[in-house]
């Protein structure tokens, strides 16, 4: 069958939760999976030390807590393996197509469904016809790589930290690293004992936070097992304390820099030398940019194997990688930590609403939406973590799920009434962005001084929720009808 009501793009913990949901309400569902295997993130980020920078208990799905977790940040193999549990769980996996790399998705309007055209693993292109569409693509899925002349003559190993080949190895070899953000600031610690020597090419220096990470015995997890309301308590505790960040991210930058004590207080504790300590230092306001976590980072640069290097990254050759001094340094082994393009993924599924309005060039003009759900001119497509959906403060799997059950019931009003299609009113988005704008002005991400992922070309915030996750669950979860159109 080529006709379904749903179609899901993406099996990473976004598509799992709405095909979960889907399957609940009793939809006919199929999810579109360009990779062998689910798991989005956590399937594709492989590199050694990666890790959730979210507390265990609070990173899993809301309706399928995990008692066994082995450590208190859970490392990034142990949340794939959850993954696919889950998915024997809720028996999704039946309902997804593995191969299939999207092309292109359009709305038929004589129809009002959704076209989708994919090609499989023979890479013969197929199409399949829905009444809905949910992207499920998320934002850390096309990796950044700097534009570095001659990057592409080097003849060593070079990879992205997304595309770490398994089986490479730092043993013995003149590793460098490119980037100093929350990857880096995992893979490092982890390489650097094995590495003969390993060059830190920094950028801007980042505040890391202690960590605190440890392993849960396994007569706590057995407790949790035994008693879930303890787990359930405990990660409703990690929630509200989290949650106490926003104030200082979002309302009062200023206190920011008290926090910031304890990140200093870090750096000094970690690192001998004087010198490279202020070397470290960024400028920057903390939280102006993704605070890393890390009980082991900051002390690795006491290695005398490891050296930090600040010159700009000029160009590359067959061995080498040349900094503005002129200078050459040879390596074996070349990683680009060097983070994510946000909009990348969700332009790259090509999507085209009523009128042949086209959602890539929406994101080229500064996407407007409305709770990183829904846009206008695309009835009955959804998106899930789309733009201003994203935290800095808490676990976005939080908003996720809140956003599931936003088109869980979008759709079912929309069957109550007997309409064909759902779409947000053209109206009603200008007003919220304009909110989103008017609160981000007071935030980190704007008053820290810093520019990072978070903000557009233009320098506005596109890519968090300037608030708290309770109120964003409070009005995406009693949804006002009168925002949307019911149409036949």
């Amino acid at each position: 069958m080529n006709n379904h009501d749903l179609v899901v793009i993406g099996a990473g913990f976004s598509g799992i939760a709405m095909t979960i949901a889907a399957k609940a309400a009793g939809r006919d569902v199929i999810v579109l999976e360009r990779a062998d295997e689910i798991g989005g993130t956590w399937r594709d980020n492989r590199y050694p030390g990666v890790a959730c920078d979210i507390q265990s208990h609070l990173y899993s799905y809301s309706f399928e807590l995990n008692p066994d977790w082995s450590r208190a940040y859970a490392p990034g193999d142990e949340i794939q393996d959850y993954l696919l549990y889950v998915v024997e769980q809720y028996d999704v996996r039946r309902h997804v197509r593995f191969g299939a790399d999207v092309q292109q998705a359009w709305f038929d309007e004589e129809t009002s469904r959704w076209e989708v055209a994919f090609t499989g693993p023979e890479g013969r292109l197929e199409t399949i016809s829905c009444r809905d569409l949910v992207l499920a693509v998320g934002s850390l899925q096309v990796p950044t790589v700097p534009d570095i002349p001659g990057l592409e003559t080097f003849a060593g190993e070079l990879m992205h930290t997304a595309t770490w080949v398994p089986g490479t190895t730092a043993h013995g070899k003149r590793v460098g690293v490119v980037g100093t953000g929350a990857s880096a600031v995992q893979l490092i610690p982890a390489v650097a004992p094995d590495a003969a020597a390993l060059t830190v090419f920094q950028r801007t220096p980042t505040w890391v936070m202690p960590k605190g990470d440890h392993e849960i015995a396994e007569s706590t997890s057995e407790r949790y097992e035994r008693r879930p309301a303890l787990m359930k308590a405990l990660r409703a505790k990690i929630r509200t304390s989290n949650e106490s960040r926003a104030l200082a991210f979002v309302k009062q930058p200023a206190l920011m820099k008290a926090v910031s004590l304890r990140a200093r207080a870090h750096l000094r504790s970690s690192v001998d030398d004087p010198q490279l300590r202020a070397r470290l230092t960024p400028s920057h306001t903390l939280g102006c940019k993704r605070i890393p976590l890390s009980d082991d980072y900051l002390e690795t640069f006491n290695r005398r194997n490891v050296k930090l290097e600040t010159g700009e990254l000029i160009a590359a050759d067959a061995t080498a990688v040349v900094t503005a001094d002129g200078t050459h340094h040879p390596l074996d082994l070349l990683v680009l930590a060097t983070g994510f393009d946000p909009a990348a993924g969700w332009k790259a599924v090509n999507v085209f609403g009523r009128k042949h309005a086209s959602l890539s060039a929406r994101w080229d003009e500064g996407i407007d939406s409305y709770y990183g759900v829904t846009v206008p001119d695309f009835p009955n497509m959804f998106m899930l973590l789309g733009p201003n959906a994203e935290l800095g403060h808490n676990s976005v799997l939080l908003m996720m799920e809140a956003q599931v059950e936003l088109v869980t019931k979008l759709l079912a009003e929309r069957d109550r009434r007997g309409a064909a299609m759902v779409s947000v009113r053209p109206e009603v988005v200008p007003a919220h962005m304009a909110e989103i704008d008017e609160r981000s002005q007071g935030t980190v991400w704007l008053q820290g001084g810093c520019r990072s992922w978070y903000l557009d070309e233009s320098g506005r915030n596109r890519t968090l929720w300037p608030g708290t996750v309770g109120e964003f669950e409070r009005r995406v979860r009693n949804p006002e009808w009168v925002d949307y159109e019911f149409t036949s």
